[in-house]
């Protein structure tokens, strides 16, 4: 089992002795996994040009991402946020350090008397940005996302604000901000041209795999590296951006460059449209998602937060809490 996971997206270090061998890794394991998985990703991503501009595709050669500004027309805009604003939505509340960050799935039942909500959802900007970004032609994980931080709550910090990549290989994540972002509410950051291997990158990333099984950070032990401020240099990285953005912008970014949630100065709550997509880093082609089939489409969401509840029930731990209401009803503050 251990040994066919090494063909698949498993990136946990402590949980799979074969990827965190120390032994296996000073051989080459990790780094040749990510190789293999670039140059897998780079094939399907030429596949699926179509989907983006030629313009879209220079930005995310060069930065890791595609920014859309003003993307929607005013009234469009307008009637996704009172959409929003007014639907009473089943949510999932789930707490890292003093952030709470709420998921609402939007399967075709919910949107099907959302049409604004539905039309973004479907739109060729979100879903081909996802699809060309992750270099696969699958139905992604959609849901209406909300950050809530109250930097003066738990003391405990939110393991979002470290730089990290989310795995070893190319994957996508989007999030359509529906109100502005102001810089010193923890906007979402990026390191750009991060999401390339060069050799800087490789010898870092080896240097981490000797050790990551028995790191003290369960998340970078798991596979979501984090990269320490002192690190930057020595990768000869540009100064991270900040995506202190307006309302009706839309980012789409390849996670396995380094990004992070900026630290927040002050309460705050931040309302977007988010989505995700991942699959296997080494399948040759760039289709055939059973997600993507006629009764499973736009589902993935609300079957994954059903799939992580049943999980915690069996093995006796407390479910993510649901909550029932207006998505914009609770304050940082209350907590």
């Amino acid at each position: 089992m251990y040994a066919a996971e090494l063909a698949t997206g498993a990136k946990s270090f402590s949980d799979n002795p074969l990827i965190g061998s120390r032994r296996l890794n000073e051989a080459g394991l990790h780094v040749r996994r990510i190789e293999l998985a670039e140059r897998m990703a780079d094939s399907r991503r030429r596949r699926l040009a179509r989907l983006v501009s030629e313009e879209d595709r220079a930005a995310y050669a060069r930065d890791g991402f595609i920014q859309k500004q003003g993307l929607l027309a005013e009234s469009d805009l307008a009637g996704l946020r009172d959409e929003v604003a007014t639907t009473p939505f089943d949510a999932w509340d789930m707490r890292q350090g003093n952030a709470v960050t709420r998921f609402i799935p939007l399967p075709p039942k919910v949107l099907k008397e959302l049409p604004h909500l539905r039309a973004f959802v479907w739109s060729k900007p979100f879903q081909n940005g996802l699809r060309y970004v992750g270099s696969t032609n699958g139905d992604p994980l959609v849901y209406l996302h909300i950050v809530m931080t109250d930097p003066k709550g738990r003391k405990k910090a939110d393991p979002q604000t470290a730089f990290h990549s989310d795995t070893f290989h190319p994957t996508a994540k989007a999030w359509f901000f529906l109100y502005d972002i102001d810089d010193a509410e923890g906007p979402f950051t990026y390191i750009p041209g991060s999401h390339r291997l060069t050799a800087e990158r490789l010898e870092w990333e080896r240097e981490q795999s000797l050790t990551a099984a028995t790191n003290k950070d369960r998340l970078h032990a798991r596979g979501s590296f984090r990269l320490r401020a002192d690190e930057l240099a020595r990768l000869n990285y540009p100064e991270p951006l900040r995506f202190a953005v307006p309302g009706n912008t839309l980012v789409v970014a390849d996670t396995h460059g380094f990004h992070a949630r900026a630290a927040s100065e002050r309460p705050s709550v931040r309302v977007g449209i988010y989505g995700s997509l991942r699959r296997n880093p080494f399948l040759p082609w760039t289709g055939l998602d059973p997600f993507d089939l006629p009764g499973l489409r736009g589902r993935q969401a609300r079957l994954f937060v059903g799939q992580k509840d049943l999980t915690a029930r069996l093995k006796g731990r407390p479910v993510s809490h649901r909550y029932a209401g207006k998505v914009l009803a609770t304050e940082p503050s209350k907590f």
